[in-house]
């Protein structure tokens, strides 16, 4: 992989102050998947690891399986709009994107073992049921977009320091990366004397400067999955999932401002200051797929609760990204444009495994409480190296920025007659980021309607979140930009057992 992609990716893409590469944030991009889940379980902050009898299950805890006496299938589309207000030298802006999405689509059927006659039929293996279903597990849609007059400094700062480290590590600027460019363009010039390089910006500040970035994509598995009966106490049940990534980004940093551009290369101190107008641009798109297994177990010691714990193995992903990137600045007497062509690369990935452990207390049939726990550990996900690519500088920004954390799913479910349940529910998903990360908050309710064999479940989730970018790194000087995201999404499960 070439050095420019290496260096250049840190800017604009990067979420903390430190910079780090592209693959080492997207392999945790994408190991930040949640359970998919129906609009029931949604509605109770998805802690279903110790329910059972959802269609949840076959993508959950596959022992919950066990609890099904009849077949079922259903259907859960989702609406998510998501919003996100950014706080950049005291403007703010904000930005937003609607998407309609199938979030789940599951079968069960149902199977009863044979028993001698006379023997109990509620004693030793019930029954053992059979599940697929289709679950999306991860949303990238989203648009960000914030600006402000930067008085500080100027994104051809951080461009001369890539010009310094590239004449420093080879002798020469990379005419067809982005110092090469930026040097062009006359947005950095060679302060300094043979030997002594010394690349600086060329612009004065302040600057107004404004970052606007377009995602979208997600990711889904595709489950199968068995669950087993044992003397209506013990409830086993095993899953595999085949699992896809599709992730695409578009991000531009506008600059405008005035620059110092010299019309004798020799003699850089003598520019005549000249109004600019400069855009850096770099697009992403990554396709995957891999698989993990899962291992349930759900245990009854008494009638009213319910403890349930699941095993997801990591996820081996083969993955294949094409990242491209451009420069373009406009004058009153030239307009300069340099692109890269795609640069492609396949690589392997393992995600964390996970953890979940949950426990659940029925109240009758008036509903019941259920809570969960889940760890995960981001410093063991790991990307391999092949013969286009090393690993091991983003495995060592793997180890170093991120961490394990634990995350909580707690709710409740209310019958309030034979035919209407009320719902709601609390989820944070602790963040993977050692230093400046923050926890995603979701609050839900929904309300599940009993028609027969058939059923309705609708369910609002609302989900916050705060970060800190900053748009390119220049140590001590670099802008950071606050961003606060909200999501507000709608799911309904159209179900029918059969």
């Amino acid at each position: 992989m070439k050095i420019k992609y290496l260096l250049s990716v840190i800017a604009i893409v990067a979420i903390t102050k430190d910079g780090f590469a592209q693959y080492s944030q997207d392999a945790i991009r994408f190991s930040t998947f949640q359970t998919g889940s129906t609009s029931r379980i949604k509605a109770i902050g998805n802690a279903g690891t110790a329910i059972g009898g959802d269609l949840s299950s076959i993508s959950g805890n596959p022992a919950g399986l066990g609890f099904f006496t009849r077949s079922e299938l259903s259907i859960t589309p989702e609406y998510d709009g998501s919003k996100v207000q950014g706080t950049y030298f005291g403007t703010n802006t904000n930005a937003s994107k609607n998407q309609v999405n199938l979030n789940n689509a599951a079968v069960v059927f149902y199977q009863q073992l044979s028993t001698a006659r006379g023997r109990d039929k509620t004693k030793g293996w019930v029954s053992i049921n059979y599940g697929a279903s289709y679950a999306r597990t991860n949303n990238f849609y989203e648009n960000i977009a914030y600006g402000g007059k930067n008085d500080k400094s100027s994104i051809s700062d951080y461009f001369g320091g890539v010009a310094n480290d590239e004449t420093q590590k080879y002798g020469n600027l990379n005419t067809s990366g982005l110092d090469g460019w930026a040097y062009r363009q006359k947005l950095i010039d060679n302060f300094g004397t043979d030997p002594n390089i010394d690349y600086r910006s060329t612009v004065s500040t302040p600057v107004n400067q404004l970052s606007n970035a377009s995602r979208t994509g997600g990711q889904s598995e595709l489950n199968f999955a068995f669950g087993a009966n044992y003397s209506n106490k013990l409830y086993i049940g095993l899953g595999v999932a085949i699992t896809d990534i599709r992730y695409n980004s578009f991000n531009t940093f506008n600059e405008v401002g005035n620059a110092s551009m010299t019309t004798d290369p020799t003699k850089p101190t003598t520019g005549i200051p000249t109004d600019f107008n400069s855009t850096y641009a770099q697009a992403q798109d990554t396709r995957g797929s891999g698989a993990n297994v899962k291992l349930g177990i759900i245990y009854k010691p008494i009638e009213i609760v319910r403890l349930g714990f699941t095993f997801t193995s990591p996820t081996f992903y083969s993955i294949d990204d094409t990242y491209s990137e451009g420069l373009g600045t406009n004058t009153a007497a030239s307009s300069l444009t340099d692109q890269s062509g795609d640069y492609n690369l396949t690589y392997t990935m393992r995600t964390p495994l996970k953890l979940a452990g949950g426990a659940a207390v029925f109240i009758g049939k008036a509903g019941f409480i259920s809570g969960d726990v889940e760890y995960i550990d981001y410093t063991t996900t790991h990307i391999s190296s092949n013969d286009s690519y090393s690993g091991d500088f983003d495995n060592g920004n793997i180890k170093s920025l991120y961490r394990s954390t634990v995350n909580i799913h707690v709710g409740a479910e209310a019958r309030l007659n034979s035919m209407v349940y009320l719902r709601g529910g609390y989820s944070q998903q602790g963040s993977p980021l050692k230093t400046d990360g923050k926890d995603l908050k979701t609050v839900s309710g929904g309300l599940g309607f009993r028609f027969g064999d058939y059923y309705v479940d609708a369910t609002y989730a609302h989900l916050s979140n705060t970060q800190t970018v900053y748009p390119y790194e220049i140590g001590a000087l670099s802008p950071a930009a606050a961003l606060k995201k909200t999501n507000n999404n709608a799911f309904l499960t159209v179900g029918y057992r059969f």
